[in-house]
């Protein structure tokens, strides 16, 4: 009997979100420095609205093309403050993108193949994508220490990054999705081993799969 080709064995799927200033993007590169496929939903948000993009050309249809610069690409700051004013504007620029995000997460998904994949997903739960994967990694911190983050990195003031994490889905919620959690309260040690132990953890899950 010929043995089965790797395509017949999708890749274990696994969401990686977390809260803004939790740590994500540092937990996504250590399994990125593991070879592991990671693709970031935010870095596709950016692409699928690059000029020549269908979703940009819907975008100014729907919207004017005054949310388009001199150069024709998006004005990020025009549109962010259009539809943050106004919740309709948003869900009408929210049809646009998620199926586009969606799409293309999928075309990538498909040519990056390996045992396992992480998706970074920061608004997984909100958008309601929990049952397309085979596990969820939330990467948590307390309120407190995402708050001093913010203040510290982006210059927000403390009312700012209260704003901020007011507008996002609670830690509760968050967690109540968990399959993995990693608490990143400690050092840059501490989280490469956490990274480690679910590396070989989620290799383990994934060639199960394969027997």
């Amino acid at each position: 009997m010929p043995e089965a080709s790797q395509s017949a064995f999708p890749p274990l799927l696994i969401a990686l979100t977390g809260g803004i200033a939790s740590g994500k993007s540092a937990v996504a590169r250590l399994f990125a420095d593991r070879n592991v496929p990671v693709l970031d939903t935010d870095q596709i948000a950016r692409d699928v609205v690059e000029p020549g993009q269908p979703a940009l050309a819907q975008i100014a249809t729907m919207f004017g093309t005054d949310v388009l610069d001199a150069s024709g690409q998006l004005d990020r700051s025009r549109m962010r403050d259009l539809v943050f004013a106004d919740p309709e504007q948003r869900k009408r620029l929210e049809a646009i993108l998620h199926p586009a995000i969606r799409e293309e997460l999928k075309r990538r998904s498909a040519l990056a193949e390996g045992p396992y994949q992480i998706h970074v997903i920061p608004l997984l739960v909100e958008s309601g994508q929990r049952s397309a994967y085979d596990r969820v990694l939330v990467v948590d911190c307390p309120e407190e220490e995402q708050l001093r983050r913010l203040t510290g990195r982006d210059g927000s003031t403390v009312e700012q990054a209260k704003n901020i994490l007011a507008a996002q889905t609670s830690r509760e919620q968050r967690l109540s999705v968990a399959d993995d959690v990693i608490v990143n309260t400690g050092s840059v040690e501490d989280l490469t081993g956490f990274v480690a132990t679910l590396h070989e953890n989620y290799a383990l899950l994934a060639n199960a799969r394969r027997v």
